[in-house]
């Protein structure tokens, strides 16, 4: 494989759990040339994040799902970040929101369905850059995945508001300080290129929503993407931000990032996960985040089932290479787990208990942080672990 790219939905099909997508500014001007960071020192315990909120209880990216996730005892919440036709960081997973609102439903947008290439893959439906914000503010979001398997969330379908950045930041900042702990925010860029392509940046936004917040400018943030050069090129501009960190999500797979597979320049995504390629990474990146499958293999990449096998070199040989490790994203239902950590109830039925010693065996590995769609079950994980 290639020039290919691989989306997130596709890896979720596939029992891999999350996603890929990314994005950057393939057309960033050249990579600036900097010192490797200093390192990082690992938390006495792994950091627990949130993955699109309580995302298996509220639908994603709302206030209702950061709240929930925050209550549960996340330790930071993941807003993905797209942007709107006037320019605004808004929270969704994808700019293509047909899955997550209710824009299929409201007539007068239905003349805007469109078909865009993104990120190598022609995807139709609606797209965040022909909205504006008050149109985006006027549509509700609603949970993607089957009733069936998130019942609870569906039940809060068409009740929130889509967010922007800056709203969910001041939602943390509040949250913390009422609740005398620290919260922090890991932003996704998605779809770096493709935004830049179209004269939309994020990055640029990004450093611009810093600038304007001082939650952003105080709470631990860390921006996160499978694209490249967007991380490089922030590097140097985040410098005197030391709040801020950088972490390189990745596949187990032999396809270039989105910002790189036209040129075929830089690495795999495989060869990220070698010694050599891990100390490339740590030139810009203090995080490096491998899907689960990376860390202990379980099943295969095209969906069919196995049990939880051996944990790989990839952990140690990141800490080696001076980064921290998180991973990605463990889910409480039985397609989501590992053959031998499954319960009754087919592959939609919750198992909380296979998912609790699941996450229980990855921290086992060492691993710095992870992602998961019911903190609560998260926090059970790290706060039942023996020796931590």
């Amino acid at each position: 494989m290639n020039d290919t790219t691989l989306s997130r939905r596709t890896l979720l099909r596939a029992g891999a759990g999350a996603a890929l997508a990314g994005a950057a500014p393939g057309a960033l001007e050249a990579r600036t040339q900097t010192s490797v960071p200093a390192p990082r020192t690992a938390p006495a315990k792994p950091l627990l994040i949130s993955h699109r909120g309580a995302s298996a209880l509220r639908p994603e990216h709302t206030l209702a799902s950061y709240a929930k996730a925050i209550e549960d005892g996340a330790d930071f919440v993941e807003p993905d970040l797209v942007a709107t036709k006037d320019g605004v960081l808004i929270a969704r997973h994808e700019n293509n929101i047909a899955d997550t609102t209710d824009v299929a439903a409201r007539p007068e947008f239905a003349e805007r369905k469109a078909t865009r290439t993104i990120d190598g893959k022609d995807v139709t439906g609606w797209f965040t850059e022909d909205f504006t914000l008050a149109e985006i503010k006027s549509l509700r979001a609603v949970e993607r995945l089957p009733v069936e398997m998130r019942g609870e969330s569906h039940r809060y379908d068409g009740q929130f508001q889509l967010l922007t950045l800056a709203e969910i930041a001041d939602f943390v900042g509040a949250e913390a300080a009422a609740r005398g702990r620290t919260i922090g925010l890991i932003p996704e860029l998605k779809h770096s290129t493709h935004f830049r392509g179209i004269g939309l940046p994020l990055e640029e936004r990004f450093l611009a929503a810093v600038e304007d917040s001082s939650i952003l400018q105080s709470a631990p943030v860390i921006v996160q993407s499978f694209e490249v050069s967007n991380l490089q090129w922030l590097r140097p501009r985040i410098a005197g931000q030391s709040n801020i960190e950088l972490l390189q999500l990745t596949v187990p797979m032999d396809v270039c990032p989105a910002d790189l597979a036209k040129s075929g320049k830089g690495m795999t995504y495989a060869q990220m996960h070698s010694p050599e390629g891990l100390a490339r990474l740590r030139e810009y990146a203090d995080w490096v985040s491998p899907i689960l499958q990376s860390i202990i293999p379980f099943g295969t990449m095209d969906g069919k089932p196995g049990p939880l096998g051996t944990p790989t070199a990839l952990v140690r040989d990141a800490h080696a290479a001076g980064l921290k490790v998180s991973t990605w994203t463990f889910r409480p239902e039985n397609v989501f787990l590992p053959t031998d950590y499954r319960g009754e109830g087919g592959e939609a039925a919750r198992h909380d208990e296979g998912s609790v010693r699941m996450m229980q065996a990855y921290v086992a590995t060492g691993i710095d942080s992870f992602f998961t769609d019911d903190p609560a079950l998260g926090r059970r994980a790290i706060d039942t672990m023996p020796g931590i």
